[in-house]
C-alpha cells in the first residue's frame, strides 16, 4: 500500500539562520532550508557534483555556492548555474504554516 504525501513539520521559522542556508536532518535525509529573498525553499543538502554539504557554502540570498568546487545553484529553483555543477538540486515542496517550515512528502 502506497502512502499518500502529507505536509510534515520540518523546523520553526524562528530557528532558521536568517538570510542563509540552515542544515536540517529529516529522518535519514540531510536537507538545506534556504531563507531566500523570495521566501523559504528546501532542497537535499548535498551538491549534485561533489556531494559536499551546501549549507557550508556561500549564500547570497538567491544562489548557493558549493564549498568544495564552487558549483553554483539557484536556491529557489534548484537549477545548476555554474560549472562544475550540471545537475539541478532536488527541491522539496515547502510552505510556512503557523511559524513552521513544512515539507510535502
Amino acid at each position: 500500500m502506497k502512502r499518500e504525501k502529507t505536509w510534515q513539520k520540518l523546523i520553526a521559522v524562528a530557528d532558521l539562520e536568517k538570510g542563509d542556508a540552515t542544515p536540517v536532518t529529516f529522518g535519514r535525509r540531510e536537507l538545506a532550508v534556504y531563507d531566500t529573498r523570495d521566501g523559504i525553499t528546501v532542497s537535499f543538502a548535498r551538491c549534485t557534483h561533489g556531494a559536499a554539504n551546501l549549507c557550508d557554502g556561500y549564500f547570497d540570498g538567491i544562489h548557493i555556492e558549493c564549498p568544495l568546487h564552487q558549483g553554483l545553484f539557484d536556491a529557489r529553483t534548484g537549477a545548476a548555474k555554474a560549472a562544475p555543477a550540471r545537475v539541478a538540486l532536488k527541491m522539496i515542496e515547502a510552505r510556512v504554516e503557523d511559524g513552521m517550515v513544512q515539507i510535502f512528502i
